[in-house]
């Protein structure tokens, strides 16, 4: 009952798919099994990329002893273990899942065995070890990125596949589509290949076979791994470029994976951070679309949003907004506040009332004396309105 994925691994590094970048001819990893050299490393990148198949290979070419965790599951007296094992066997390695998730406990425990190198660590994780990873392990470790894994790779992948699944006929076509279908995860191919292969009669596996299990792309932007966060900055990133085609690529993945509430929040954003003053129009706007939006649900919602976004993307574009409120919040937080100038405090006797004058504008200080000569807003004249709210605050400053 082991699932296709498992039956298939490979056990020497050689035959494991993809990643071509550490792998093969003279490259780093290959050099290192073929040196017989194994240093403590942390494989990281999207999921069913080969980070565990590579891990077991390299112990199986090399045959070294070596004991499994992971991080999450497993408890301190599971660590003590390995230690245990480690200190009774030379070379001794420790493959463990979901590194990125080991508490300060299960670090004390293991950082000095890396350190004398009692312990060879491979770490295994989706999320970024420049973020996600703590130091101290980080500096003790290889840090290795594995990419998602190409169409044709896939389909290397598959094709070799059908050896273990007796008495499969399968159309070329089916192929092609679980392999684009896949989005680079190849464990996500095995499995969908296998359960098409059992859900028929006579195993024979067409395109209508796949569509009727799965016609949703693997998307890989689970909430916990940093795919989903690149995705949303994808997104931002497109729209502040003003790609529109890219927009719209990202804003699609999104709602392919039917997450409304990120892109509402996500393009509220964007209208004031990286939109902001050069087109305030487009706050409401967004506002209308989303109303709109959560009232079609999808797939309708697929319309206002994709009109947005191209608007949104197309408008001009001013961070001077944001520029300012944190350059402001830095003064706060560095302790640059002063005292409120005794004239404006409250029911001041000495306070001078705009509305009093001509153009409702009068000589005054507002700013502490601490700060009186700073400014916060920089204009910037990308846009009408900017350059018109630009040539006030000139007017204003002057008097």
């Amino acid at each position: 009952m082991e699932p296709l994925a498992h039956n298939i691994r490979p056990f020497k590094v050689a035959d494991v798919i993809g990643q071509k970048h550490l792998l093969g001819e003279n490259k780093v990893l290959s050099n290192l099994i073929n040196n017989k050299k194994l240093f403590s490393m942390i494989l990281y990148g999207p999921p069913g990329t080969g980070k565990t198949t590579l891990a077991y290979a390299i112990i199986n070419e090399l045959d070294l002893p070596f004991g499994f965790l992971n991080a999450v599951i497993n408890s301190k007296k599971d660590f003590d273990e390995m230690v245990y094992k480690a200190k009774e066997n030379d070379n001794f390695v420790l493959i463990m899942d979901e590194i990125h998730r080991l508490n300060k406990d299960k670090q004390d425990l293991l950082l000095p065995y890396l350190e004398n190198g009692i312990i060879t660590l491979i770490g295994m994780t989706t999320a970024n070890p420049y973020h996600s990873i703590n130091p101290a392990i980080r500096s003790r470790c290889q840090l290795f990125e594995f990419k998602p894994l190409s169409v044709d790779d896939i389909k290397e992948g598959l094709n070799k596949s059908l050896k273990l699944l007796d008495k499969i006929e399968i159309t070329d076509e089916a192929i092609d589509y679980i392999a684009n279908l896949a989005g680079g995860d190849l464990r996500y191919a095995y499995n969908l290949l296998e359960v098409a292969y059992y859900s028929t009669k006579d195993f024979k596996v067409d395109l209508k076979t796949v569509q009727k299990i799965n016609n949703k792309p693997n998307l890989y932007i689970d909430k916990n791994d940093d795919g989903y966060y690149d995705v949303i900055s994808a997104l931002q990133k497109s729209i502040r470029g003003s790609d529109v085609n890219a927009s719209l690529h990202y804003l699609s993945r999104l709602i392919a994976a039917e997450d409304l509430d990120i892109i509402f929040r996500r393009l509220s954003v964007i209208a004031y951070e990286d939109i902001g003053l050069a087109n305030p129009n487009i706050g409401p706007r967004l506002q209308a679309a989303i109303l709109a939006a959560e009232r079609l649900g999808l797939p309708e919602a697929r319309i206002p949003l994709g009109e947005i976004v191209i608007e949104m993307a197309l408008s001009p574009k001013s961070n001077s907004a944001i520029m300012a409120i944190d350059s402001a919040l830095n003064d706060i937080y560095k302790g640059n506040v002063g005292k409120v100038p005794n004239h404006i405090k409250t029911n001041s006797k000495d306070y001078k009332y705009p509305h009093s004058y001509k153009g409702s504008y009068v000589k005054q200080q507002y700013l502490p004396d601490e700060l009186i000569n700073q400014k916060y807003y920089i204009p910037k004249t990308t846009s009408k309105y900017e350059i018109a709210i630009k040539q006030i605050y000139d007017k204003i400053q002057n008097k």
